[in-house]
């Protein structure tokens, strides 16, 4: 099993619930969702674009042009760098952090990529 295939049932509950969120007008919790699934996905070339463009989108939807340029600068980054493993670990991808800098992982996503190992190692 590939990451893309062990990740995607955890990103993709994170994204609907990120939706559901902002559906309910919690843009706060929308967007901490967000970076539950950059962190999340950040190995994957299509899940780290795929989680800048959701927050481009949640940037532009918040008229928030410090975010939405930031995502703008993170989708390229992300698109020419993930494949060559420049990712900083648990950056949470918001455009109030360093591109660059890693972070600590919280405890739930720590626990949901160790599942992922197991997952790709049984496959």
């Amino acid at each position: 099993m590939t990451f893309y295939e062990a990740a995607k049932p955890y990103i993709n509950r994170k994204l609907i619930d990120a939706n559901k969120a902002a559906t309910l007008n919690d843009t706060q919790r929308s967007f901490a969702l967000l970076e539950d699934a950059h962190v999340i996905g950040q190995q994957s070339t299509y899940f780290h674009c795929l989680v800048h463009y959701k927050m481009l989108r949640h940037g532009i939807r918040q008229h928030d042009l410090k975010e939405a340029f930031g995502q703008a600068f993170r989708l390229i980054g992300a698109a020419t760098k993930t494949m060559l493993g420049w990712v900083p670990l648990g950056n949470t991808g918001g455009a109030s952090v360093s591109p660059f800098k890693p972070m600590p992982i919280s405890a739930e996503n720590q626990a949901i990529l160790a599942d992922i190992k197991i997952r790709m190692k049984r496959a």
